[in-house]
């Protein structure tokens, strides 16, 4: 007979690791033989770590993955539900609280994020993945709501998402049926930008990290939330709002480097825009 499962005992600040290389933070969701599934611990790590990096002089770009086959499963159904329930409504919200309060913070990060989904992605990890602005996977990755599957819906935003990033059908046959979209379908059907053969994955992701190194930050930021704002808006709203957003990134330091890229495609000529980023170095060189 099986033993009921039984909670983490890893401690809670090891259930999330990052190493930061050469401008990059990777981030790992770190409880490998859980299938990366997050737990109210997890949380409450995640929240501090990306809260850390977020500021860093020495980090750029924020790349998303998992320790080992997954990249996460989703809510942890012992820790996260079973337990929280179990307390009573209070403890229920503080945990979602504790999940959708980093979800928040990525979906508005200050630096560039990218998901890359190594493995397994599963119901709740649908937040994350929103949360990031860019996603590459590998063609072996799983995606699944599997919520209908045990009798519930799609929450924490997760049916959001699919309607998101999704067609209207396609959305209404994932949450309905239950079934799971390899990498590629996922690619075909709009939840990641690419997937790619496990091996090139890594490779991939540092490609476009590098890529996103060389843009102005400032820009990269304002252009970021842009995207997401204007979605929910008219054309009207939104032509207004980017005028003003544009405006506000002038503040930043953007009429210098505005001066700067300008001088350097019509009198220098060392860079096309439609071809690749200016040295934005130069501008702090003057």
């Amino acid at each position: 007979m099986a033993m009921p499962s039984q909670p983490d005992p890893r401690p809670e600040s090891e259930t999330v690791r990052f190493d930061i290389v050469d401008g990059v933070a990777w981030v790992y969701f770190n409880r490998p033989d859980k299938r990366n599934c997050m737990s109210p611990k997890l949380n409450r790590r995640m929240l501090q770590v990306l809260e850390e990096l977020e500021f860093r002089h020495d980090v750029q770009v924020l790349v998303l993955s998992g320790e080992g086959s997954a990249w996460s499963a989703g809510m942890d159904l012992l820790e996260y539900f079973r337990m929280s329930e179990a307390e009573g409504i209070n403890a229920t919200r503080r945990s979602q609280r504790e999940a959708y309060s980093w979800w928040e913070r990525l979906r508005w990060y200050e630096k560039p994020t990218v998901a890359m989904i190594n493995g397994w992605c599963f119901g709740g990890a649908y937040g994350p993945l929103f949360a990031c602005d860019l996603a590459f996977c590998s063609d072996d990755a799983q995606f699944g709501l599997s919520e209908i599957n045990w009798a519930i819906l799609p929450g924490g935003g997760a049916s959001k998402v699919a309607a998101e990033l999704m067609g209207f059908r396609d959305a209404m046959y994932h949450a309905m049926m239950g079934e799971n979209l390899t990498g590629k379908q996922a690619a075909e059907k709009g939840m990641v930008n690419e997937s790619l053969p496990a091996d090139k994955l890594r490779e991939r992701v540092q490609q476009v990290a590098d890529v996103l190194k060389k843009k102005d930050s400032h820009a990269l930021r304002a252009t970021k939330w842009a995207v997401r704002r204007v979605r929910e808006m008219t054309y009207d709203n939104a032509e207004d709002y980017l005028i003003r957003a544009q405006e506000a990134l002038n503040d930043f330091g953007g009429w210098e480097t505005r001066k700067e890229a300008t001088k350097q495609f019509l009198d220098d000529k060392t860079f096309k825009p439609g071809l690749g980023a200016f040295d934005k170095n130069k501008v702090q060189a003057d």
